[in-house]
């Protein structure tokens, strides 16, 4: 840090978890539906996952991080959990493995929670390579657009489809894929392992797939410091 604030000028600042979670939640609440009573954001990276349980927008409640009944950061991503379990040659097997891992990380941070009631009034919203992939694939695009992408409703049934599908091709074939491509065709199905997971630990009938999050967060964040951007979606702590 010191090096490249001698050598840019830039002081760079190091968030922490908590922080992490809420700026990617500012980022694409959003696109959680109005009328749900409640959402689970997660963010899956390279490194780690990020789950955030939100409130309803209620009046009054608006800021973001009064909205957060509870998070988690979990310290799996594609990356390390494709390096542990492998990513390029995936069997049924390795995959089963893949999600019993992340699935016991998720665990006793559900039960810890509120019971989701109806799936009505409760959904995912998910942000990150691996759900806006299977989106594009799903949408069956000759090459990713995130236009088409951004916002797009999948309903669990078309996930599970899109998963088995990618489930079944072998690396070369991922590799062809418009939407996958060499750089995400290792690391992909480790993404949709960690998506499983959470969809065993949170069943809903509906995921909202959003091209936005943390970058975007940030931008909110400092533009309301700035005083250029008055939205109540960030708030005060």
């Amino acid at each position: 840090m010191s090096r490249v604030e001698s050598e840019t000028g830039l002081r760079l600042e190091i968030i922490d978890r908590e922080t992490e979670a809420a700026l990617a939640a500012a980022g694409c609440a959003a696109l959680a539906d109005p009328k749900a009573d409640s959402v689970v954001l997660f963010d899956i990276g390279g490194g780690s996952t990020e789950v955030v349980w939100l409130d309803a927008a209620s009046e009054g409640r608006r800021s973001i991080r009064k909205r957060i009944r509870s998070w988690l950061s979990l310290p799996v991503g594609v990356v390390n959990l494709s390096e542990r379990h492998g990513g390029r040659d995936v069997t049924v097997q390795s995959y089963q493995g893949m999600v019993d891992e992340v699935q016991s990380h998720l665990v006793s941070f559900a039960a810890s929670l509120p019971k989701t009631g109806e799936p009505r009034d409760f959904h995912l919203l998910g942000t990150s390579g691996t759900v806006t992939t299977l989106a594009g694939v799903h949408l069956g695009l000759p090459r990713y657009d995130r236009r088409a992408v951004d916002g797009i409703w999948m309903s669990s049934d078309q996930v599970s489809v899109i998963v088995s599908r990618l489930l079944s091709m072998d690396y070369a074939e991922r590799v062809a894929s418009a939407c996958i491509g060499v750089e995400r065709a290792d690391l992909v199905l480790s993404g949709c392992a960690i998506l499983d997971a959470i969809r065993k630990v949170f069943p809903s009938d509906r995921v909202r797939v959003a091209d936005r999050g943390l970058r975007e967060g940030i931008l909110m964040q400092l533009m309301v410091e700035d005083g250029v951007w008055h939205d109540q979606a960030l708030g005060a702590a």
